[in-house]
């Protein structure tokens, strides 16, 4: 990763490289945007304007061929995140706007890509639809699985976007400490806390949501976006005080992924870090480990 980032920063033809090759792919786009990203925070807006309008020439393609604005989305927010870092130096104030980003980004899915979202309830309709026929095949009541929605499938493509976006800028600060202050990165991720205002309320909207009509509780996860990453760094910031070492992490992610109810713990976690400031119990702790 440390060779790409210099490639990156080498010239202003070797980042635009890095940014067109991948920015019509989902598969890629992230490199793109975590490119981009890169060049913004280090050497300004217009750089990283220059290189985001080039960029988004291939995404536009994509877009026009499949009618998926989801490259354009990741590769002109993960940019305007990285306007948003550079301009407050707050890694808490540009995740927050990760939230803004969902959801202009799914309302953009439903004006704009209203052909591509009913592609995808019909295809998620088919798969619940042999899923719930694998059940009642094994006997018992019959059972009737409920079928997405394009509203729903557009919030849940929205959290995605917003997500990646985040990882991307995560990225280019990553590669940027690694390049022009070492071991910065971590000590700035670890210190990452949101307001205790926008974390009760983002917090008290994504549980509103998720409790509302199956159409609607999609859109829970755009808000929960920016504490999802500030309970990630929660965890990392207690793995290191408490020098665990990196399996804790790697067993946290797991139950994260596969575990509901630890992504509803996590949530809990993060608004009563809010009102407590566990970092600040930890402080005389040591902070030495490799989390």
């Amino acid at each position: 990763m440390r060779g790409l980032a210099e490639f990156i920063m080498r010239g202003r033809w070797q980042a635009l490289a890095v940014a067109v090759i991948g920015a019509g792919s989902l598969l890629f786009g992230w490199l793109s945007a975590a490119a981009i990203a890169l060049v913004t925070l280090r050497k300004g807006v217009v750089d990283g304007s220059w290189l985001v309008l080039w960029a988004l020439l291939p995404a536009l393609l994509a877009a026009w061929m499949s009618g998926d604005i989801g490259s354009i989305v990741l590769l002109a927010g993960t940019f305007a995140l990285a306007v948003v870092l550079r301009v407050s130096v707050s890694l808490a104030v540009a995740v927050l706007a990760s939230a803004a980003l969902g959801i202009l980004g799914g309302a953009g899915l439903l004006l704009i890509s209203g052909e591509f979202l009913d592609q995808l309830v019909v295809l998620f309709a088919e798969l619940v639809g042999d899923l719930e026929a694998n059940m009642n095949a094994a006997g018992g009541e019959a059972i009737t699985l409920p079928r997405p929605t394009p509203a729903q499938v557009a919030g849940i493509l929205a959290a995605g976007n917003a997500v990646t976006a985040v990882l991307s800028l995560l990225l280019a600060r990553y590669w940027q400490a690694l390049l022009y202050n070492p071991g910065g990165f971590r000590e700035e991720f670890h210190r990452l806390r949101l307001p205790v205002g926008a974390t009760l309320v983002l917090g008290g909207l994504a549980i509103f949501l998720w409790l509302q009509a199956s159409w609607i509780s999609g859109w829970a996860m755009v808000w929960a976006v920016p504490l999802m990453f500030a309970g990630f760094a929660l965890v990392h910031a207690w793995v290191a005080a408490t020098r665990r070492g990196n399996g804790s992490l790697v067993a946290f992610y797991a139950m994260w992924l596969f575990l509901d109810p630890v992504k509803g713990l996590l949530l809990g976690l993060v608004m009563a870090d809010a009102l407590l400031d566990f970092r600040r119990r930890w402080s005389s702790a040591p902070t030495d480990g490799e989390a």
